[in-house]
Formats: structure tokens, C-alpha cells, sequence
């Protein structure tokens, strides 16, 4: 059955067609269920609008989704929304999971080198007790607390190595594969936990 996924990406990447290669795989197959999946994303607003208006689109546009692709691109990792997305995506129970898109060919007919993985800037932080998570981004003087998103508690406690431990999301089985070196047009709906 084909899962219903929430892209998360940086703007400039829908500007240069790379994230559309990706979220529009699907219509040059028979039909969106042997794609894999229902696109959900929203696209980001204009900064006009303010913090918690986008937030209130990003949270309606996970609704009824089961899995979050991170689309990585060059300054992806940066992205306070994106990092927003991901932690609501964890939160809230979503499969999460990345594709690199720098090798997908693109407005200009260029590739780039492989974005910086947003896995590694964002973490979590366990209480003592391991039934909360708090988000942390990381900066120039190490972790802290991601703003945006409060803390959030857990119907059971993580692991006992876990408590009281800010772990990078790199370090926590969330996967991460290639566009174009690992064929994600034939696999991503493998990869979306199909």
C-alpha cells in the first residue's frame, strides 16, 4: 500500500528543479500506488507570514502522513524549518529518512557536490528519566536548545543508554541514501517503508 510522505526540503532546491525530480517521480508510472507514496508536503511560505502561521501549515501538512523524506541539497542542513519538520516528523511517529539530491541534475544542467547531511546537525536530548526528547540544532559553540519546538514526552522510556544523552539524529538509524547512485526512482517506495 502506497504510504502517504511528507517531503521536506529548502526552497532554492524546488528553484533549481532538483526536489521536483524527486516529488514528481511518480507521474511517469502507471499510477501513484506503484510510486510508493502520496506527496503531503507544503510548500514553505513567504516570510511575510510569521512563525507560527508556518508552523501551523507544516503541522496540517503532516497530517495523515506516515514517513518524512528529507530532500538534501547544499544548504538543507541549515534550514530552521526543515529542522522544524523533522522534529514534528519524529513527534509525532513518522518514519523518517533522507535522499541527497545535489547529483540530480539541475535548472542549469549542472550537478553538485552531496549536500551536508541535516541528520548531523540536529539531535535530541533525553531526559534522566528517558520519557522526554528535547530537539537541539547544533551552532558554533556546540548544541542547543532548537527554539521553535518544545520538549515532548514518550509513552515509554528509550533505552537506559540513552538517558540523560543529547544523540545527533545521525547516530539514530534514520537512513539516508542517493537520487541518482542508488536509483531512487526504482527504490524509493522501498525506502519510504513500502
Amino acid at each position: 500500500m502506497a504510504k502517504r510522505v511528507f517531503f521536506s526540503f529548502h526552497y532554492q532546491d524546488v528553484a533549481d528543479f532538483r526536489a521536483n525530480v524527486v516529488r514528481n517521480h511518480w507521474m511517469t508510472k502507471p499510477n501513484r500506488g506503484e510510486a510508493g507514496f502520496f506527496d503531503a508536503s507544503v510548500w514553505e511560505e513567504a516570510k511575510k507570514d510569521s512563525n507560527l502561521a508556518i508552523k501551523r501549515l507544516i503541522n496540517a501538512g503532516l497530517t495523515n502522513t506516515s514517513c518524512t523524506c528529507v530532500l538534501i541539497g547544499s544548504q538543507t542542513y541549515a534550514r530552521q524549518w526543515v529542522h522544524y519538520e523533522m522534529f514534528k516528523s519524529i513527534a509525532k511517529g513518522n518514519y523518517l529518512f533522507g535522499v541527497h539530491i545535489n547529483e540530480i541534475r539541475g535548472r542549469d544542467q549542472q550537478t553538485k557536490a552531496l549536500g551536508v547531511n541535516p541528520f548531523e546537525y540536529t539531535a535530541l536530548g533525553f531526559s534522566e528519566d528517558g520519557r522526554s526528547m528535547t530537539p537541539y540544532v547544533a551552532g558554533k559553540n556546540g548544541w542547543s536548545v532548537f527554539a521553535e519546538l518544545d520538549r515532548w514526552n514518550r509513552s515509554t522510556p528509550v533505552p537506559a543508554g540513552l538517558h540523560g544523552r543529547i544523540m545527533p539524529l545521525s547516530q539514530m538509524n534514520f537512513p539516508t541514501y542517493r537520487w541518482i547512485a542508488d536509483d531512487g526512482y526504482t527504490h524509493f517506495s522501498k525506502w519510504a517503508g513500502e
